[in-house]
């Protein structure tokens, strides 16, 4: 079986890219390559932190692999927390995120959200970039134990629960990692 890099220390995010490549490649992290360094994400896109992340592995242990950026954009906080997402609050505490973007909310009717996902796959020197998107809403109140992230307060449009109702197989089947994914998949079987 095929071997893919995934740049990405985040377990949940690796089981998430597994299970929907299973089958297909046999997917590597940054820890099964013996990368410990915490790869700086300094672009100010999502596209931009995607593409450094896969070039870091690409120069420094000369693998083809793919990573990703995600965020959180709330319409009414203008797209934030955005590129920062994961450390909205000024650190890689959910919680304390959850509670800054419930707190920015407070009283706001408009709850639309969205979550994006940017992947940079650099294979055979070039690279590829696929993206993903998934319309929803911001509860007001926690829902949930599974998922991460804002997983707990974001309620994809067309459903009831949030992400973090949903068990890995059923936010796999919609969310914007998974239709990056997908993309990025429809092209590799292309080749």
């Amino acid at each position: 079986m095929k071997k893919l890099v995934f740049a990405t220390n985040n377990q949940h995010k690796t089981d998430e890219i597994r299970l929907a490549l299973s089958g297909l490649y046999e997917v590597l992290n940054l820890s099964d390559i013996g990368c410990e360094e915490d790869i700086p994400e300094t672009a100010d896109t999502f596209e931009g932190n995607a593409t450094l992340k896969s070039t870091y592995v690409l120069e420094n242990f000369q693998l083809d692999c793919f990573a990703d950026d995600s965020g959180l954009e709330v319409e009414a906080l203008n797209n934030e927390p955005g590129v920062f997402s994961a450390r909205y609050a000024g650190s890689r505490d959910n919680s304390e995120n959850i509670n800054l973007v419930l707190k920015k909310l407070t009283g706001v009717s408009n709850r639309k959200a969205r979550f994006k996902t940017v992947i940079s796959l650099l294979q055979n020197g070039q690279n590829h970039i696929f993206e993903g998107t998934i319309n929803g809403t911001i509860r007001t109140h926690l829902s949930g134990l599974k998922g991460f992230g804002y997983d707990p307060i974001f309620q994809p449009d067309g459903y009831d629960i949030t992400f973090a109702e949903m068990d890995m197989a059923q936010k796999n089947a919609i969310s914007h990692r998974a239709q990056a994914l997908k993309k990025m998949l429809e092209f590799l079987k292309a080749k």
